[in-house]
């Protein structure tokens, strides 16, 4: 995995069918490995060690989609169905996760190269993922939400109804009960913040942006920092007449976020310094 990110392309040239191949046979629990009778008394569908191996599975999985990009949508066909596998409602919470999380990863790198998949499987494995009892899953399918409506651009317009029902749902989530719920909240406040600025006209922003707002700062998922302030700060330029009719709630995020003992990075930092001022 690390290989084939740190050398890029170049390092698949000779070797990539060979290497999909494996991988595959991993995912589909097909390869020599995982056959005999021993390997299923160690890897039981439900043991540590099974997890482990598949998340690292489904990560490299990702990885290529990272480095081909597009190029890997056109071994989609191949690798969503067994990715999929693993989302099903009578598989572990662990699972569920790792795959909507996969579908995720994948859907970021590859943008709208996901787009003949997305009524079929990306949409569909959102959704049941943004209804799962467990605050993991929920928040991989958040995550995935929002980075299939960047990428997909128009193409999602149509379903941002259910997407929005769904994702909403997120926000009664407790965030004080512990690190997972809050970061279920954080992705569904990136994934709002991310469907703004895919297709604003077509979000119904005055009733969302509060209560994002009301959940920011964020609380556990700080990656989602940059997403979220992006946003604000693209509407605070554009003169949005939502964001400032919230110019308040914005300030005082804004302010709280370049605390002392806030988690958000410098350079987002001195994004929202710059900006303050305009506040008022």
């Amino acid at each position: 995995q690390k290989v084939i990110e740190l050398c890029g392309p170049h390092s698949l040239a000779l070797v990539a069918n060979d290497c999909l191949e494996k991988v595959h046979a991993l995912l589909t629990k097909t390869a020599p490995c995982q056959l005999s009778d021993e390997a299923e008394d160690l890897y039981g569908d439900e043991d540590d060690d099974h997890e482990s191996f598949m998340t690292s599975v489904c990560d490299l999985v990702g990885s290529f989609g990272r480095v081909m990009g597009p190029l890997f949508a056109q071994y989609l066909p191949q690798f969503l169905p067994p990715i999929c596998n693993f989302a099903k409602s009578s598989r572990p919470a662990s699972d569920r996760a790792m795959a909507i999380g996969c579908l995720g990863e994948l859907a970021q790198e590859l943008g709208e190269a996901i787009k003949d998949y997305w009524k079929s499987i990306f949409l569909p494995g959102i959704l049941a993922g943004l209804s799962d009892e467990e605050s993991n899953v929920k928040r991989n399918a958040a995550f995935c939400a929002g980075v299939c409506c960047e990428g997909l651009g128009e193409v999602a317009v149509a379903d941002y109804g259910h997407l929005l029902q769904a994702v909403g749902q997120l926000f009664s989530i407790d965030h004080n009960s512990g690190d997972t719920p809050a970061a279920a909240v954080d992705n569904a406040c990136a994934c709002m913040c991310r469907m703004i600025m895919a297709s604003p006209t077509n979000m119904p922003v005055s009733q969302v942006l509060p209560v994002v707002l009301s959940k920011l700062p964020l609380k556990n998922d700080m990656t989602e920092n940059e997403t979220v302030y992006k946003c604000l700060l693209g509407l605070i330029q554009m003169n949005n007449v939502d964001a400032l009719a919230n110019k308040a709630e914005i300030k005082r995020v804004f302010t709280e976020s370049l605390a002392e003992d806030s988690r958000v990075d410098d350079e987002n930092k001195e994004k929202l310094k710059l900006a303050l001022p305009t506040l008022g």
